[in-house]
């Protein structure tokens, strides 16, 4: 794989009924394989594919921030066929209640009894479109889910199943009529990956496959199969564990997010949760790219996706046009690299 910078990435994979990996190495190979799959159906978009997988692997959630129509829901569905994960969609509106994405007790009139009826949360990979469309209190009706990895309804816990992964997505540009994110769910994002424009070449690609006769509402038309499962992915994340952390390496971490704390530009710093998801993230990382130890460069290389969402900019900063990306990419630039 390509040395790392910040949010370039390459990516991994997931499925239901593979055959086990021999060893870390099969497991790699097979998630290496999602690039190649997904590209049937997404052009370029190579560090949000490598953002999701990395997410996969730390069991951490997605943050997908784009203008409509880059490709991001299309984006977690060729993801899902990929890896033959389970997927559902929820359309965030202002009149969405909390029980339509966990689930709610129906009566059954035959046995005079209520019973569970499952929300779409009920899945490996569900994709939140437009979040931030949504009141915050069905908002916060993911936060369990996200952290507990769990629904309580009527007092009884219910596990989700593994892996589960929430993909949300949301528009940096319209804000009328939107509910942004509190503090409080946003730092339960392992990551926030912006997803660009394509390039004048890839968006000429687009418009040919779409001449051509492409489908993105027909996924196993456009040839996308299943290239890895559960078997890849837990020996993936088994390896990801193993990978070796310096204490020069805890240190660099720590004194990136210390550093966002005492940015002029900044009300709100990374916190120490902050500092322990790019730790994790990085060591996804450095597994990734075939390495059992994590360098300076892991750390930088998932600095931006990690940080940009936790950390909050001044009024007067933000007026000035400093940007979350634009601090941290300083406060990198500043903190010096261990040897």
């Amino acid at each position: 794989m390509s040395a790392p910078t910040p949010e370039t990435a390459e990516p991994a994979g997931v499925a239901a009924t593979p055959v086990a990996p021999a060893d870390s190495d099969s497991a790699r190979a097979s998630l290496e394989a999602l690039r190649s799959e997904i590209a049937k159906a997404v052009v370029g978009q190579d560090p949000a594919v490598t953002g999701l997988v990395v997410a996969l692997l730390c069991r951490g959630h997605v943050l997908l921030e784009g203008v409509p129509g880059v490709a991001k829901t299309l984006l977690v569905r060729a993801l899902a066929a990929s890896l033959e994960l389970d997927t559902k969609r929820v359309q965030f509106t202002p009149d969405l209640m909390p029980s339509d994405v966990t689930g709610s007790l129906v009566y059954d009139a035959r046995n005079s009894e209520f019973s569970f009826q499952p929300g779409p949360v009920f899945t490996n990979l569900l994709l939140a479109d437009e979040i931030n469309r949504t009141p915050p209190k069905t908002q916060s009706s993911l936060l369990e889910a996200m952290e507990e990895r769990q629904v309580t309804v009527d007092g009884s816990p219910r596990p989700l199943p593994d892996p589960f992964l929430v993909a949300a997505t949301q528009n940096p540009v319209e804000y009328e009529g939107t509910y942004p994110l509190p503090e409080a769910q946003l730092d339960r994002f392992l990551l926030k990956l912006t997803v660009p424009l394509p390039s004048r070449e890839d968006e000429i690609n687009v418009l040919t496959r779409h001449a051509d006769g492409f489908n993105p509402r027909d996924l196993e038309g456009a040839g996308i199969r299943p290239v890895a499962g559960p078997a890849d992915l837990e020996a993936a994340r088994a390896a990801v564990a193993k990978t070796s952390v310096s204490p020069e390496i805890a240190a660099y971490v720590v004194d990136i997010c210390r550093a966002t704390r005492e940015s002029p530009s900044l009300t709100l710093g990374a916190s120490p949760r902050g500092a322990t998801a790019l730790l994790s993230t990085a060591r996804a990382w450095a597994w990734l790219t075939g390495r059992d130890y994590v360098t300076p460069d892991d750390v930088k290389a998932l600095a931006l996706p990690t940080l940009r969402h936790r950390i909050q900019l001044r009024p007067e900063a933000e007026m000035e046009g400093v940007t979350a990306d634009s601090v941290i990419t300083a406060v990198l630039a500043h903190v010096p690299v261990p040897r």
